[in-house]
């Protein structure tokens, strides 16, 4: 009780400090919270970390937290929090000090931690699917054992066409999410399906929209409803199969699944892993993402598509001319790997092994996005301590997409990270021509690469561990004429091969809806099932 009563009394003070902060212009702003991380009384610290803790990208939050981390040890809200912000902000002295700990702690079964880890964060840097499993902070969500049977009872009528609904808040043409999906949407039989996409993307968002939306069928705006409003605007519709391609990540309103809303629920795209509190029968995925071992690991029954879980799209994709190594800065005379992931995902595993490759290839220049010139001092910092030279480093900032797509081909080829694989960033570098080396993971987010590797004909790229990467860069690096190979089997199979064919993607992905849709009719459990592999000969 004491402990409950303290926690309300500083949600009182961190509320008041908000109100009375955020009544000032920004400048004055930062000024508030620079004095209450400055500050030597542990309550301003309280104040400020409330106030900050969304904005991981903000330095004075990992200043703050690390004080609070130092004044409350066995608070593992805390402590899960500086990690994720010493994440983002590629600060590895944190991450050096505070992840072998955590780990032990793990391995000794202590995971009462992960409660306070997002399903999300945990993929950054935990490559065990049982301990994925076990990162549950996700407010909001209750998914009880009655509540799938309980929906699955409800009386349904269904229709000559399979009714599909997509729930997503990213339902803009220039989304990462989009440039994956638009073409495979637009691509549905409307004479077997009938699509509503139920959208809640904010308002600033949808004035990005170069008009894509008008092509995808129905939309049904749910952005201004309630939970209550939106699953009666869903239920409206008499959805077959209601698809959530958001789960656990950033603006979800995925608690929406945990009512009866349809026969069936999927989850795909959004989430790569277990939607842990989610009520839904099917995660879609492939052979590589979701083999056999991992079925302990989800609660969602396993529907494998034949080729690649992921759509491409090959028609609104940009395709820029190469940029010159000259416009760019780079040296025409050393092979240049890029590597373009996100840079929360440059874990100390990562970056571990990174430095083994560039060591053992003294003349390769590493070239990676790190956007901050704080965060690029300390990955800098964080190789020289593993023995890199910094004349093996080049950093590239963040640009418009297109403007990316053109200048990634400038590089020999790109190396993944671990144990969180690029995702639409991998599918972007194979559609620039740009081929990616990666190593065999062991849960979803780390095996999509192998994955979009296999479906580009590529399988070669995919090294079995760590020691057989270092390998097959170094191998790579002295053979130009292979580098060229590559690049030249991309560019020939980019419109032949499976990987980029949004219409036979589409023509498995409804095989998988009508197989679904025939147990549900027939009164059968969701269960596991792979779709067949198509014909050949569907277009892209």
């Amino acid at each position: 009780m004491q402990e409950q009563e303290a926690s309300a009394t500083r949600a009182r003070a961190a509320s008041l400090a908000l109100m009375s902060a955020t009544s000032y212009p920004q400048d004055r702003l930062d000024g508030f919270l620079a004095a209450l991380v400055a500050s030597d009384r542990p309550e301003h610290w309280q104040q400020a970390g409330e106030i900050l803790s969304g904005d991981t990208r903000n330095p004075l939050t990992l200043t703050v937290l690390q004080k609070l981390r130092q004044w409350q040890p066995q608070d593992n809200a805390i402590r899960m929090l500086l990690l994720r912000t010493a994440r983002e902000q590629c600060h590895y002295p944190v991450l050096a000090a505070e992840e072998p700990a955590l780990r032990a702690e793990l391995a000794q079964g202590g995971t009462a931690c992960l409660t306070h880890e997002p399903p999300h964060a945990s993929l950054m840097w935990e490559p065990d699917e049982a301990l994925n499993r076990l990162a549950s902070l996700v407010p909001g969500f209750s998914l009880t054992p009655a509540m799938p049977a309980l929906r699955r009872r409800q009386p349904h009528i269904w229709g000559d066409k399979i009714r599909i609904g997509y729930l997503s808040c990213d339902l803009w043409d220039d989304h990462a999410t989009m440039r994956l999906l638009r073409t495979v949407i637009a691509s549905h039989d409307p004479g077997r399906f009938e699509i509503t996409l139920f959208c809640y993307t904010p308002e600033q968002f949808l004035a990005f929209d170069h008009g894509g939306r008008n092509e995808w069928g129905t939309i049904v705006s749910i952005t201004e409803m309630t939970d209550n409003e939106a699953a009666a605007a869903i239920k409206a519709r008499g959805i077959d199969i209601l698809v959530d391609i958001k789960g656990h990540t950033r603006g979800t309103r995925s608690q929406l699944m945990n009512r009866p809303l349809a026969p069936i629920h999927v989850q795909w795209l959004g989430f790569p892993g277990t939607c842990i509190e989610i009520d839904c029968d099917y995660v879609i995925g492939d052979r590589f993402v979701l083999p056999e071992i991992s079925k302990p690991h989800y609660h969602e029954k396993f529907c494998r598509l034949p080729e690649c879980y992921q759509p491409n799209d090959p028609v609104h994709r940009p395709l820029p001319e190469p940029a010159s190594r000259l416009a760019l800065g780079l040296p025409s005379d050393r092979v240049v790997i890029g590597a373009f992931n996100s840079q929360r995902k440059n874990s100390l595993e990562t970056m571990a092994l990174w430095a083994e490759i560039l060591k053992a290839n003294p003349k390769a220049l590493l070239w990676l996005m790190v956007d901050g010139n704080g965060a690029r001092q300390a990955t800098s910092a964080h190789f020289k301590s593993l023995g890199v030279k910094q004349s093996q480093l080049l950093f590239a900032p963040k640009m418009a997409y297109a403007g990316h797509l053109a200048r990634v081909q400038a590089a020999d080829f790109a190396i993944d990270t671990f144990p969180c694989n690029g995702h639409t960033t991998t599918s972007d570098m194979l559609w620039a021509g740009l081929p990616v080396l990666t190593k065999r993971g062991s849960n979803f987010a780390s095996r999509v690469s192998e994955s979009l590797l296999n479906a580009i004909g590529l399988p070669e790229l995919v090294a079995q561990d760590d020691k057989a990467l270092i390998d097959l860069v170094t191998g790579l690096v002295n053979d130009p004429l292979k580098v060229k190979s590559l690049k030249q089997h991309l560019a020939d199979q980019r419109f032949k091969a499976p990987l980029f064919n949004s219409k036979r993607f589409c023509r498995h992905l409804e095989a998988a809806y009508t197989m679904m849709a025939a147990r549900a009719r027939a009164g059968l459990e969701p269960d596991h099932f792979d779709v067949p592999l198509a014909p050949k000969g569907i277009p892209a």
